[in-house]
């Protein structure tokens, strides 16, 4: 009985499927689900180098730390800026999931997501920093075929599925046909860009000063990019930026709104773009099934009504936008013959 199950697990138990993300990592384990979802920041002591914290203990530290140590997010615009603690935290990560199971198990296999429109070298830091974390194999797939997958959209069918994947870096707007990405555009600027929309109006029209935490507290509760039923508003307390005091104030819905505008917009203007570079057979197919909002960013208020407006097509945010490309990696491992056909290859020179 032990040797049926060990067997099973050699099999099964290991397979990871790791959304590496610029303001979260999430681990799939096949059987189990996702069981890692913690924020992509690690904390380091910069006088020993000592790793003192990963994840969510670690963002807690953010903006509140002495000056020897640092809270480092190691990816930007979603790809790997510091690949020593990148390592490090994926380590750490699979680790976690391993002490959960039997400690004979062969090093995992692991498919990880990459935005599209990354250099080959970007590539590479991926790969090999999952090989330096502990990974026996790696296999990169597109974040936006990945949450398609997730979303179970018909991926490999000779008909259109188009796929906005707003993440914390990097948005990309893809359509996708018979297992590939026909026309694109990967954007350098996502969910994190609204923070800093957010902390850039305060400071503009309040002189005030707030951090990136409170910045996210303040999209996640009154974002939105149309009005609310009923008007919302949030108290804000930072530093005041003339007197160098603590100040609090109250700021509505339609301010964030206003200071979201810009990149909404940009975002949508995109979005009509990779449309107008779509083949005219394909665009009838996505007029039908409609745009799938995916990623983090999808959960703003009122932005797939937005996009439809703009677009003149249905938009549907899919079940837990924030979990579906993690869930897709979880799909791959099930259907290998998927998994060849949609993996980024090397590409030789």
């Amino acid at each position: 009985m032990f040797g049926g199950l060990l067997a099973k697990f050699s099999r099964f138990g290991h397979d990871l499927g790791v959304d590496l993300g610029t303001k979260n990592t999430l681990v799939y384990v096949d059987k189990k689900g996702i069981i890692i979802n913690e924020p992509s920041v690690v904390a380091i002591n910069s006088r020993t180098t000592e790793i003192l914290e990963i994840g969510r203990e670690a963002k807690k530290m953010v903006g509140k730390t002495p000056s020897h140590i640092q809270t480092i997010k190691p990816l930007i615009d979603g790809v790997i800026s510091d690949f020593e603690v990148t390592e490090k935290m994926l380590k750490y990560f699979i680790k976690k999931v391993h002490s959960e199971n039997f400690s004979l198990l062969p090093r995992p296999r692991v498919i990880i997501g990459i935005p599209l429109d990354i250099t080959e070298v970007e590539k590479k830091a991926v790969e090999d920093a999952a090989k330096s974390a502990g990974a026996r194999k790696v296999y990169l797939v597109e974040e936006v075929m990945a949450s398609a997958i997730g979303a179970r959209l018909p991926v490999l069918d000779a008909t259109a599925s188009m796929v906005v994947d707003i993440g914390g870096g990097t948005t990309d707007i893809a359509v996708i046909s018979l297992g590939g990405v026909v026309s694109y555009k990967s954007l350098r600027f996502a969910g994190n860009e609204f923070d800093n929309n957010i902390i850039d109006y305060i400071r503009e029209e309040f002189n005030l000063l707030i951090g990136e935490q409170l910045a996210e507290k303040i999209k996640i509760q009154i974002g939105s990019v149309v009005p609310f039923l009923e008007k919302r508003e949030i108290e804000v307390r930072g530093r005041d930026l003339i007197n160098g005091l603590p100040k609090s104030i109250m700021v509505s819905d339609d301010q964030i709104r206003e200071a979201l505008s810009r990149t909404v917009n940009k975002m949508v203007d995109n979005i009509k773009l990779t449309l107008e570079s779509t083949p005219p057979e394909l665009v009838s197919d996505v007029y039908e099934s409609g745009i799938y909002l995916t990623g983090g960013g999808a959960l703003l208020y009122g932005l797939a009504d937005l996009i439809s407006a703009a677009a003149k097509i249905p938009v549907v945010v899919v079940d837990d936008p924030l979990t579906c490309m993690a869930r897709g990696t979880g799909f791959l491992f099930a259907d290998e013959k998927l998994l060849a056909k949609v993996m980024v290859l090397p590409n030789i020179m």
